[in-house]
């Protein structure tokens, strides 16, 4: 396959990059120490489709490709990761609604996502399981021609900002996988209770809440596919997920390698830039290499999952354990970079070093991403 991107592919990149330029780098770390989350930045990013930009021309969005959703993710997160994932994470859960949603679903919910007046969710882990989706807890049962829903969701993206969510629940509890169904649930139905989580180590522009699910009520036609199949759909979007998540751990250790590059032949000790030390360079050496190699891996994960390869589940967990792995060692030698500068916010590094870990957990960690991979090659 060729490593190289088209013209198109480099528009994106070129046009993201300066979005986050001009619109995120200057306001990052008040985003950072507020925990602000940026509503009006999501709206203005959606003016030039980095909001789902994988919604289709048709919904009102950019009908752009694997790769190029990639490049844009990269971009945001390698400005700042925290405004990066409250951008990137708007439309969470639209590729359930593209992929299995009635066509009134698509119609009344996706040109407001791609047109940032309103955010989505994904409403799966909870307080009892997180890798293990098979096991949750939340139940729907059906009364007449309406489903209710009960129990407790967990680390969810969006959950207090969010105006419509994609709720995973056991409409069959004893089938275990098999008995799972995704709902599409408005969040101001009754019963749909948020609670904003607020001491987070990193990524604290992006908003996260625990939803308490009591007694939702949403008609039938809220299902989302078919009942008891919301396990296999989901199955559908691991890889792009997991792939989109790696794109994050590139942007983050970029944007890392970038501020210690820029400190490096600013800083000045023994009358010359630290940049002429050789131990500086071969540590800005090995952390430029390592986010090369997690891009590559990342670019060939997005195109197999645009081409719907065989090969794209093995090569988004590789893409997502090595780009995570890397990217938190990178913005730790990013941090000893900058010494003691770095361990105090008037840098971006300390930034980056706490942004950067959450990749390594969300959408699979990097345990269960080596599982996966064992599982494709043995």
């Amino acid at each position: 396959m060729a490593f190289q991107l088209s013209g198109e592919h480099e528009a994106i990149r070129k046009a993201v990059r300066e979005f986050a330029a001009e619109e995120i780098v200057p306001v990052a770390r008040e985003h950072d120490e507020s925990g602000e989350y940026p509503e009006e930045l999501r709206r203005e990013a959606a003016k030039y489709d980095f909001v789902a930009p994988n919604i289709p021309e048709e919904y009102g969005g950019a009908g752009m490709d694997k790769l190029s959703t990639t490049l844009v993710t990269e971009e945001l997160w390698r400005a700042d990761p925290g405004i990066g994932s409250a951008v990137g994470s708007a439309g969470f859960g639209s590729d359930m609604v593209i992929e299995y949603g009635d066509e009134w679903m698509k119609e009344e919910w996706l040109p407001r996502i791609a047109g940032g007046d309103s955010a989505s969710a994904s409403a799966i882990s909870e307080p009892a399981h997180g890798s293990d989706v098979a096991g949750m807890e939340t139940t729907a049962e059906k009364e007449g021609d309406e489903w209710v829903i009960d129990g407790n969701k967990m680390w969810i993206t969006n959950g207090s900002v969010a105006d419509v969510a994609v709720v995973m629940a056991k409409t069959d509890p004893g089938a275990g996988h098999r008995g799972i169904t995704a709902f599409l649930v408005p969040t101001e139905t009754d019963g749909f209770v948020p609670e904003k989580i607020t001491n987070k180590l990193g990524i604290r522009a992006s908003d996260l809440a625990e939803v308490r699910l009591e007694g939702v009520r949403v008609p039938e036609e809220n299902v989302i596919g078919e009942v008891n199949q919301g396990f296999y759909q989901l199955m559908d979007f691991f890889a792009s997920g997991r792939t989109s998540v790696a794109a994050q751990a590139v942007g983050a250790g970029q944007g890392a390698l970038d501020a210690a590059r820029e400190y490096a032949t600013e800083r000045e000790q023994f009358d010359q830039p630290i940049s002429e030390f050789q131990a500086i360079q071969h540590k800005l050496a090995e952390m430029a290499t390592n986010v090369e190699a997690a891009r590559s891996l990342t670019y060939r994960a997005a195109s197999a999952v645009g081409d719907g390869s065989d090969d794209a589940v093995r090569f988004a967990s590789m893409a997502k354990l090595f780009a995570s792995e890397h990217a938190v060692d990178v913005a730790d030698e990013a941090l000893q970079v900058f010494g003691g500068a770095g361990y105090v916010s008037d840098h971006p590094a300390e930034r980056y070093y706490r942004d950067a870990r959450i990749t390594k957990i969300y959408e699979g960690t990097s345990e269960i991403q080596k599982n996966i991979i064992a599982d494709r090659i043995l």
